[in-house]
């Protein structure tokens, strides 16, 4: 902040001395709009549950680790978590390297369950807290994910509207940032509730990345009771999701 207002004051000052005797004239209707870089409380938990999934062939996606009931999971996008019912991925967090079983899988959504093995301290998790309805436009948001070879990032954006593919399936666009290993990241919006997951980036003429235009499959798409029923059927310890 004392580097912003020192700029201004730099530009301010500067044609005061090329114009000696020039007063600097003041629009009476502008005023002062004060910019933080500080996270919200949202904002740092989500960056605090966001991991790494390392994909089968050696590459990676984002995802995010959300606690229903007595289980932890990792929700991501179904073209990185793409092989079997059964298979185990890395997952990591703040270096941390964990496996977790791959126990649902959507293509026509583009989303992915994971059941971690062995959980995370339990406040490391965000609750499972989908939003009621399909965010509406203009809806601020956050999510934290892993571009390319970067560490950990965190966004904001806004969501800008909708696309309907042939089937009819509905798709967020948001206007934020993404890029290659951002797909799988969680989307929340400002109260913490689950918007959806990123799978894609928009592209332009000639197949150019538009990496400010991002594609989201709502949450909406996605039972999570339907999700967890192989993985209740193969556990005889009853855990209270399952009940």
């Amino acid at each position: 902040m004392k580097f912003l207002s020192i700029v201004l004051g730099a530009l301010l000052i500067l044609p005061a001395h090329a114009s000696e005797g020039n007063q600097i004239q003041f629009d009476p209707s502008l005023r002062t709009i004060e910019i933080s870089s500080q996270m919200s409380d949202t904002e740092a938990k989500v960056r605090n549950a966001a991991v790494r999934v390392i994909t089968t062939r050696g590459g990676h996606g984002s995802g995010s680790l959300i606690q229903y009931k007595d289980f932890q999971l990792v929700l991501t996008a179904q073209h990185i978590a793409d092989e079997v019912i059964g298979t185990r991925y890395g997952v990591v967090h703040k270096n941390q390297l964990r496996a977790a079983v791959l126990i649902y899988s959507n293509d026509n959504h583009d989303l992915a369950v994971l059941w971690v093995e062995q959980p995370w301290a339990r406040g490391t998790a965000l609750r499972w807290n989908p939003s009621n309805d399909v965010a509406t436009i203009g809806t601020p948001i956050t999510y934290s994910g892993y571009p390319a070879s970067h560490s950990l990032m965190t966004y904001r954006g806004r969501v800008a509207g909708y696309e309907l593919s042939p089937d009819g399936t509905t798709h967020i666009l948001l206007h934020t940032y993404g890029y290659y290993g951002c797909s799988g990241s969680v989307i929340y919006n400002a109260d913490g509730k689950i918007i959806g997951i990123l799978w894609g980036i928009d592209r332009g003429r000639r197949g150019v990345p538009v990496e400010t235009m991002i594609w989201v499959s709502p949450i909406q798409n996605l039972n999570l009771d339907l999700a967890l029923r192989g993985l209740c059927e193969t556990l005889s310890n009853e855990p209270r999701a399952c009940r």
